[in-house]
């Protein structure tokens, strides 16, 4: 319970089709959501999807249910921090429908996160956050989430990006 209100945090199980559709779901409501991808994903896109999570080895995914019905969604992804020699889980998308946003459903995910980056030793648990995020910088800043400074006379890691060609066979 979290605020009046029933929440459920699993584990998805993308053998599941009702996980794999939830999943499916959940990814297409944030990409168009202004703080994600701000247009739909192409249907090609969504339908490699599951079978990419699933070929993908270190795939974690948690779907947050209110009243049965998935509202939230964190997908994962367990990496190697080589300064600690240990795991770390990367927070890969974190997702609440609109109407449920501030009921604590984000929280609940990023605790589910958490309790599994406990269980598996990691060292740490990154995201990656659009500075004009403020609601979610405040929730990541309130469970002690924080900009990454590893000496800091070097200033804040910043996170840095290049898309590739969609085609192997064109040139780079």
């Amino acid at each position: 319970m979290i605020n009046g209100v029933a929440v459920e945090i699993i584990e998805a199980d993308l053998s599941r089709p009702e996980h794999q559709q939830a999943v499916v779901t959940m990814t297409a409501a944030y990409a168009i959501d202004e703080m994600g991808n701000g247009e739909p994903l192409p249907p090609e896109v969504l339908d490699r999807l599951i079978p990419g999570l699933r070929a993908h080895p270190t795939t974690l995914v948690f779907l947050a249910s209110v009243v049965g019905r998935v509202v939230g969604l964190a997908t994962c992804f367990v990496g190697f921090s080589t300064f600690a020699a240990r795991p770390i889980i990367n927070i890969h998308d974190l997702c609440v429908l609109a109407p449920n946003r501030g009921q604590g459903i984000g929280r609940a995910l990023l605790q589910a996160v958490e309790h599994a980056a406990v269980q598996r030793g990691c060292a740490k648990v990154t995201l990656e956050v659009l500075e004009q995020n403020r609601p979610a910088r405040s929730l990541y800043e309130s469970l002690g989430f924080t900009p990454a400074v590893y000496r800091p006379e070097n200033g804040v890691a910043l996170f840095y990006t290049k898309a590739l060609a969609t085609d192997a066979t064109e040139p780079s």
